[in-house]
C-alpha cells in the first residue's frame, strides 16, 4: 500500500512539473495522464499506464511531454477512435508496434497508444499494480516489469544514445529507490526481452547497488 501511496504522489508532482514546463513553453497544450485515464476507463478500455507518469512511483517524478499508455491489442483501434473524439486537436500516427497521437499544430506527440506485440510490453498485463487516485482506478507495471520496460529500450541497437541515457538514469533511480525487487522474477522478466537478459539485467542491478559503472 506504501508504494501505491507513493505512486500517486510522484504521479501528481510529474503532473505538475509537465504542466509548468510546457506552460512556460508556450509550444504546445499539456494533456494530463489523468484526463486519458479517465477517458479509457469510462470506455472500458483495458491499459497500462507506462513512460514517466506509469512509473514514477518507483523514481522520483520527473517531467515528461506525452502520455504513454499500453492497449490491449483488439482494444487499440477503439482507444484511438475515442482519444480523439474526446482530444479532437490530436491526428493519429499509425506506426508498427504504435500509434501515435500528435498535436495537429505542433505535430508534437501528445499520447502514445502503444501496441502490446513486442516484449515486453506482450506480457505486461501479467504484471501490473492498481493505482486509485481520487477514486480512478488504473493500473501501472511492476516494480520488476518497470525495470524491464527502461532495460529493453537501453539496450536496443535503434534507441538514440540521449534516450538510452536517460532510460539508464532512470534505471539507475528505480533500483536504488527499491530494494524489495524480485531478482527471480526480473530475471524472467528480462528473458521476454531476449535469451539471456534475464541474467543480463541481474547484473545491471548488482552493479547499480554496489556503485558500479553500467555498461550496455
Amino acid at each position: 500500500m506504501v508504494v501505491l501511496d507513493i505512486h500517486k504522489q510522484r504521479l501528481l508532482r510529474s503532473v505538475d512539473i509537465a504542466r509548468f514546463q510546457m506552460e512556460c513553453q508556450m509550444e504546445r497544450r499539456f494533456l494530463s495522464p489523468l484526463d486519458v485515464i479517465r477517458v479509457l476507463n469510462r470506455e472500458k478500455i483495458s491499459f497500462v499506464l507506462v513512460g514517466a507518469y506509469g512509473l514514477s512511483g518507483w523514481m522520483r517524478a520527473r517531467a515528461t511531454e506525452d502520455v504513454d499508455v499500453v492497449v490491449a491489442g483488439r482494444q487499440v483501434p477503439k482507444a484511438v477512435r475515442t482519444l480523439i473524439a474526446e482530444f479532437p486537436w490530436l491526428r493519429p500516427d499509425d506506426a508498427e508496434v504504435v500509434v501515435r497521437l500528435r498535436d495537429i499544430e505542433s505535430n508534437a506527440v501528445a499520447i502514445d497508444v502503444m501496441k502490446p506485440i513486442q516484449p515486453p510490453y506482450r506480457d505486461i498485463f501479467k504484471h501490473t499494480k492498481k493505482v486509485t487516485l481520487s477514486k480512478i482506478v488504473h493500473r501501472i507495471p511492476s516494480l520488476e516489469m518497470a525495470l524491464v520496460c527502461k532495460f529493453a529500450p537501453m539496450i536496443s541497437l535503434m534507441r538514440a544514445d540521449e534516450r538510452k541515457f536517460q532510460d539508464a538514469s532512470d534505471f539507475m533511480e528505480m533500483v536504488k529507490s527499491n530494494t524489495e525487487i524480485d531478482l527471480e522474477t526480473l530475471a524472467e522478466l528480462g528473458d521476454l526481452v531476449y535469451n539471456g537478459g534475464g541474467k543480463e539485467i541481474v547484473e545491471m542491478v548488482r552493479k547499480v547497488r554496489a556503485g558500479e559503472k553500467l555498461t550496455f
